[in-house]
């Protein structure tokens, strides 16, 4: 429902739009057409028309403004979300500005696309704080996807990154005036028709009237953006793609009194799916999030280096900045040494440097070392307790423990258990990881420089034991 204020609508009066603010292209910035990057990574699923207009504008370096928005349904964004930011990335690093918009307004309402029934209503002091979480991730992805960039030796200027937060515009608008001024551009067919509206109208429970203008919202987000700061392409999901054209169509119908309108675009990603067919992002139902608080750079890792041969080409494309000839390299190495996972190795350290910042890739290497690796273990302790603890699986234990109590303190088993799963050889201890069968009181010839433990139970579950 629209917020009643008592003060002047803020948002633009289409026929007092600055000449500068209505432009949605500049020259200038070389003749990058990101388009065809966007199709050989599979990047991109939908463009609007007219398609051969953007190609042009963007072959003869004119410079566009693009955004995407996020609403605040979680406290972090996951895996999933960020396919239109990379998108979002490639443009800004050929030097086009990028806008980011969380939802702080339209997430009460609630985005009826790609549901079957209505989102669960949030509490404002929780919807809040995940708008100042996944504003602050924003930030970060932008921020440390430049320094990723430029880490690659790449030095071409890039564009403006800003992030938004749609309740500074929609706030103080009063609803009659909205209605007013932008009702009667918005046709009721087009909206029963999107498949948002179209798939619940059969439903028993239908849809809400809230999920119902969503689409108004999305579609006044762009007009405003486009208006106060020239953006002229919305990218986002293909479930988005009603959402975008909904606003495509606002700004052609409201148009600017006297001025020639630059047409308006809508890039849409393909879901991306494993070689199985499961969602991509998903780990045992769970997301894989951004925030390291909730998923570490080192479970990142993890993920990513359990993809399999089938998927691991196109999540290099995707997720990274590599050339396609490099990645081509090493899908070829990887054929030649399977075992050796080289492409999958690439693929999680890249995302994780691109994500968490550059060196967390590495760190996340050495911790899979330590815990899975078949190499001789050549680190020192020092660097072991610091990729570890950064990672949240160091442990901290007393010394003089025996094996079996070491095993029943840091796993949370019972000493009964702990000699179960001794007798069953399902223990490993030390960096030779050598299978140890009975309990033992002296574990010293195991230690790291005399203060740290590597522990492992069966073929997972891997600990690395500070003692103290």
């Amino acid at each position: 429902m629209f917020k009643l204020a008592a003060v002047k609508v803020p948002f633009p009066k289409p026929w007092l739009i600055s000449t500068n603010a209505s432009r949605s292209v500049q020259r200038g910035i070389g003749n990058i057409n990101v388009l065809q990057t966007l199709r050989q990574r599979g990047l991109l699923a939908q463009v609007s028309e007219p398609v051969s207009l953007l190609e042009q504008k963007l072959s003869n370096g004119e410079k566009f403004g693009l955004y995407c928005g996020a609403d605040p349904t979680a406290e972090s964004l996951h895996l999933g979300n960020l396919l239109p930011l990379m998108v979002l990335l490639h443009f800004y690093i050929a030097g086009h500005d990028v806008y980011t918009v969380v939802g702080g307004a339209t997430g009460k309402v609630g985005d009826p696309s790609g549901r079957s029934t209505e989102r669960t209503s949030m509490e404002d002091h929780k919807r809040l704080d995940n708008v100042s979480r996944i504003q602050k991730q924003l930030q970060s992805f932008f921020d440390l996807g430049l320094q990723y960039y430029k880490q690659k030796g790449k030095s071409t200027k890039t564009g403006r990154a800003m992030h938004m937060n749609n309740i500074e515009w929609w706030n103080d608008i009063k609803m009659l005036d909205f209605l007013a001024i932008y009702g009667r551009h918005i046709r009721v067919q087009a909206m029963l028709s999107r498949d948002s509206v179209s798939s619940r109208l059969g439903d028993q429970d239908g849809i809400g009237f809230n999920e119902f203008t969503y689409q108004i919202l999305q579609a006044y987000d762009f007009y405003h953006l486009n208006k106060t700061h020239g953006v002229s392409i919305q990218v986002g999901g293909n479930d988005q793609w009603g959402n975008i054209t909904a606003g495509i169509d606002l700004i052609k119908r409201v148009g600017t009194k006297g001025k020639s309108q630059e047409p308006s675009f809508g890039l849409t990603i393909p879901l991306l799916t494993t070689s199985t067919g499961e969602k991509f992002g998903k780990s045992a139902g769970n997301a894989v999030f951004i925030d390291p608080e909730i998923t570490t750079p080192f479970e990142m890792y993890q993920y990513f280096m359990r993809t399999t041969d089938d998927d691991v080409r196109k999540l290099l494309q995707i997720f990274t900045l590599l050339p396609i000839e490099t990645i081509e390299e090493k899908i070829s190495a990887g054929k030649a040494n399977p075992k050796e996972r080289v492409a999958q190795k690439m693929l999680a350290k890249e995302v994780v440097d691109l994500i968490h910042g550059m060196g967390k890739g590495q760190d996340a290497e050495t911790v899979s070392e330590v815990l899975f690796g078949t190499r001789k273990l050549e680190l020192g302790a020092s660097d072991i307790l610091r990729a570890s603890r950064d990672a949240r699986i160091l442990k901290t234990c007393p010394s003089g423990m025996s094996l079996e109590d070491l095993i029943s303190q840091v796993t949370g088993c019972s000493k009964s258990e702990a000699r179960r799963k001794l007798a069953q050889g399902s223990i490993y201890v030390g960096p030779e990881r050598k299978k140890i069968l009975e309990n033992i009181h002296d574990l010293d010839p195991f230690y790291i420089d005399g203060k740290v433990l590597i522990l492992r139970t069966g073929k997972q579950k891997c600990y690395v034991i500070e003692v103290k």
